[in-house]
């Protein structure tokens, strides 16, 4: 018999009630818990920032466009350059102050040893940023 007393004589059927007692508790307990983390959560700490007197920069670095086709030709910014020219390109667009980034662009069927030399030559020449063209699917 579940929930039942020992003694068969006084208790012929068995006790059908949970007893909430222990599970209220539980509760107040868990609840007194959340109160007393729940401000700690969203403390912050009060901080006086200096200030400096400054413009914000409007330039925006100028972007170099370097192209290569499927034949593994370079373009650089549209113009067509001899793989020998590369390296001096790129080492003269590192050395700028405001260093343009350096949008590539390959064909779909361009080899990847072509893409592997063109990106090892850019960082050896200094180019900080680099990204890849793509068109999006529709």
């Amino acid at each position: 018999m579940a929930f039942g007393s020992f003694n068969q004589e006084t208790s012929s059927a068995p006790m059908s009630e949970i007893n909430m007692v222990p599970l209220i508790d539980v509760m107040l307990v868990l609840l007194i818990v959340f109160m007393i983390t729940a401000p700690l959560l969203t403390h912050a700490v009060k901080i006086d920032l200096p200030t400096a007197a400054s413009q914000a920069s409007n330039e925006k670095p100028e972007t170099v466009t370097l192209a290569v086709d499927a034949t593994g030709k370079l373009f650089w910014n549209d113009q067509p350059i001899a793989d020998s020219e590369l390296p001096t390109r790129l080492a003269a667009t590192a050395a700028q102050t405001v260093q343009p980034e350096l949008h590539l662009r390959a064909d779909r069927e361009t080899r990847y040893q072509k893409l592997a030399e063109i990106m090892s030559a850019a960082r050896t020449a200094g180019i900080q940023k680099m990204g890849f063209i793509t068109v999006p699917e529709h």
